[in-house]
């Protein structure tokens, strides 16, 4: 049996709700955004606290009903040092426990909606590129050097960049609204300096388009996946890229197309197989992939997840509609709290990178990739069938989150 406990609740400042939460990987810090301002917080985790420790843009003005959400910052941890990186179009900031800095030597064309690290933390990934005489998929971002600064091309990604907790193999995505997304995975060479991706042959081919960034599971064997525009929420398995399940949720975290709820409302722990997804019924519903059973948990006093991210210690953070945040520790059988093991984790990388190949430098439009769309043929389309598969009873662990929901 799981329990989850409210360990601390701090009021964002203006009470504006936080939309998005990215947690150090490593240390118990966690930045938030929202798409109203361009404000950035960090936040100290530690010691079951929340603490403020960083308002960056604090005296930016809030954007007008035209550009709102249209220029939310792009944030980007480095992996192992206490250094945040804020983009918003028109500069690079870096946070570190020192202060706020703008980066210098940045290309006088770049305005990055986008950042990530590579996993050793020797390259810095930006997009869109900062050149302006490009092919799309031969050029379209930037890796530079975050001690040089030097900028060598990049191939083609945007929204964001997940690392598989081996640290050898990235995900992304790439697409538009008119070809469709497809999440695109990268063999990260560290043999170069800077770090750079080398993409593969193999991608996960998606129905629609507008996905948030994947996210890997502390173990590597599944790769989650929000959408926007159909309100989706895909799993599946690594190295397989099987589907361990699809379904449409709506504003409350029900299995049905209508109104689109929150995006950045789903968060892996450090309990295998396991994901956390927020509704905005109040209800944090913990669905166990492996055991293929949903439990809801009550802890939100009601209030509307807006974000859900979870800290390298296994805790959740999470946003509220009421401008809260909520830190809360998840506890459960030892047993199955022990941290993934190293070699297992290497191995799933190692798998996968077996079954492809590197896309070739002058792979372009025709690059013989292999997509797998391995969509399963049901998808939940109401009330009467919103427990396919059989295990995925969402409605059910919101309407008694004191039960068991499959």
């Amino acid at each position: 049996m799981t329990v989850v406990r409210v360990v601390a609740r701090v009021r964002v400042g203006g009470g504006a709700p936080v939309e998005r939460l990215v947690c150090h990987p490593r240390l118990p810090l966690v930045a938030g955004v929202n798409s109203a301002d361009p404000v950035v917080r960090v936040w100290d985790s530690d010691a079951g606290g929340l603490r403020v420790l960083e308002t960056i843009g604090a005296d930016s003005p809030p954007y007008d009903d035209v550009h709102v959400g249209r220029r939310t910052p792009a944030v980007a941890w480095h992996p192992d040092r206490a250094l945040l990186l804020v983009a918003d179009e028109r500069a690079v900031v870096m946070w570190t426990p020192d202060g706020v800095d703008e980066l210098d030597d940045l290309p006088a064309t770049a305005a990055y909606r986008w950042l990530g690290f590579s996993p050793d933390g020797e390259g810095l990934w930006a997009a869109p590129s900062s050149g302006d005489e490009h092919k799309p998929w031969e050029l379209s971002s930037d890796v530079l050097d975050p001690y040089s600064g030097t900028v060598h091309p990049g191939p083609g990604w945007h929204t964001g960049i997940a690392a598989h907790p081996s640290g050898e193999v990235v995900a992304t995505l790439h697409g538009d609204d008119i070809d469709g997304t497809s999440v695109v995975f990268a063999r990260v060479d560290d043999g170069t300096a800077p770090t750079t991706m080398r993409l593969l042959e193999r991608t996960l081919d998606l129905e629609v388009d507008n996905y948030e960034t994947p996210i890997f599971s502390a173990d590597g064997r599944h790769l989650a996946i929000r959408g926007h525009n159909d309100n989706s929420l895909d799993v599946v398995g690594f190295p397989s890229l099987q589907h361990v399940l699809r379904t449409i949720l709506d504003q409350r975290g029900n299995p049905l197309p209508t109104h689109p709820g929150p995006r950045h409302d789903i968060a892996f722990g450090t309990r295998p197989g396991v994901l956390w997804l927020g509704t905005t019924a109040g209800i944090l519903v913990e669905i166990d992939l492996d055991e293929q059973r949903t439990t809801g948990h009550d802890v939100l006093d009601g209030h509307p997840v807006t974000a859900l991210a979870a800290t390298p210690a296994g805790e959740l953070v999470v946003a509220t509609a009421h401008g809260d945040l909520v830190l809360l520790s998840v506890r459960t059988d030892p047993d199955r709290d022990r941290a993934p093991d190293d070699d297992a984790v290497r191995a799933t990388a190692t798998s996968f990178l077996d079954t492809t190949s590197e896309v070739p430098d002058d792979g372009g439009p025709e690059a013989p990739w292999v997509v797998r769309d391995d969509a399963p043929n049901w998808v939940s389309d109401g009330l009467a069938t919103a427990t396919e598969p059989a295990w995925l009873r969402l409605q059910a662990a919101i309407d008694n989150p004191r039960g068991q929901g499959g």
